[in-house]
């Protein structure tokens, strides 16, 4: 097969996927929409009739009697229906955006979710990360919410200025368990596992960066230097340069990524692309001195931790609620 030919098969392919994609779309959407509906019944006979989990039962075994090929129905799945539709129901935002992630992932989103801001931040990021239920379940697990909630607080005056927008971008901690890296490990072996599971770092990091190398060389003078990882985020239209420690966290860390990022403006970035962004990835931080270190630089830099193993989402839930009462008691003052 020549490769004219190949292409003009190849873009067979490619429209027989899109025509799928829509159409899972489509029945998605009907699905939803049927939920809701149901949801809205339920709940209106519970308020007017005074409708409990027997009578939901018994139209469960109704339908299934009716017609046994109908599934979906239990008495249970109905019960989420009408939780589905009362939480949503007066929410503004989210309420046209329900139909744009599946019900199984809704159902995660709802029996994980113990605030109206947490549900809201899993659905926009599921439709704007296209998680699938097994994605969607290993964040839940790994408490992407309260990870980047902490990292939008502490973003630097630097990085809050840039002209595009940084909020829900970054994490305070990265999880990367599944790299199965021992307790202790090299640089190297951090890199190169990063880069061999890069999959599975980019669902870590978010589906919008797009790998531009590793060791990537920049040269300054007569002299080569090498950026750990670069990526480039697509929103962000900017480049990401990613530095690893496997130590903690030290000022003069900064010094070098600052440096980089210095080279990646004046050499590499496009003219229509904007400022590029660092992150260090640390072993540890302490914060009082990524404070002080950060205060006065001028390079857009965001401080991260990594984790070679899931922290418990009751530790980080505690870290936010600690963090909220800070900026609270600060306000205050």
């Amino acid at each position: 097969m020549n490769e004219i030919v190949k292409q003009d098969f190849n873009e067979v392919i490619k429209q027989i996927q899109l025509s799928k994609q829509k159409a899972y779309k489509q029945v998605n959407t009907i699905l939803i929409e049927l939920y809701w509906k149901i949801g809205k019944y339920i709940s209106t006979k519970c308020i007017k009739e005074n409708w409990g989990q027997g009578v939901v039962k018994e139209l469960a075994d109704f339908i299934k009697k009716q017609d046994p090929t109908i599934r979906g129905f239990t008495a249970r799945n109905i019960w989420r229906m009408k939780q589905f539709y009362e939480t949503y129901k007066d929410n503004k935002k989210l309420s046209p955006l329900v139909t744009q992630i599946s019900w199984s992932n809704h159902l995660l989103i709802l029996s994980a979710s113990k605030s109206d801001e947490e549900r809201e931040f899993y659905i926009m990021t599921s439709i704007k990360e296209r998680y699938s239920k097994r994605e969607l379940e290993r964040q839940i697990s790994s408490g992407l919410f309260q990870r980047t909630m902490i990292a939008n607080k502490k973003l630097s005056v630097t990085v809050r200025d840039l002209p595009q927008n940084t909020e829900n971008v970054f994490r305070d901690s990265y999880a990367l368990e599944f790299l199965g890296l021992p307790k202790e490990h090299s640089e190297k072996d951090l890199q190169h596992g990063l880069v061999s599971s890069l999959k599975d770092f980019i669902l870590e990091i978010g589906k919008e960066f797009c790998f531009m190398g590793q060791e990537y060389k920049v040269q300054v003078g007569n002299s080569d230097f090498s950026i750990d990882l670069l990526f480039f985020h697509r929103s962000l239209q900017c480049m990401v340069a990613f530095e690893l420690k496997i130590y903690e966290f030290k000022p003069s860390y900064l010094g070098q990524l600052e440096f980089y990022l210095e080279a990646l403006d004046r050499d590499v970035k496009k003219e229509y692309e904007n400022p590029s962004i660092g992150i260090l990835l640390c072993r540890k931080k302490n914060e009082e001195v990524v404070e002080y270190a950060l205060s006065r630089s001028l390079s857009p830099t965001v401080i991260s931790e990594y984790e070679t193993q899931l922290i418990p989402k009751k530790v980080l839930q505690d870290k936010l609620d600690e963090l909220y009462m800070q900026l609270k008691d600060n306000f205050d003052e």
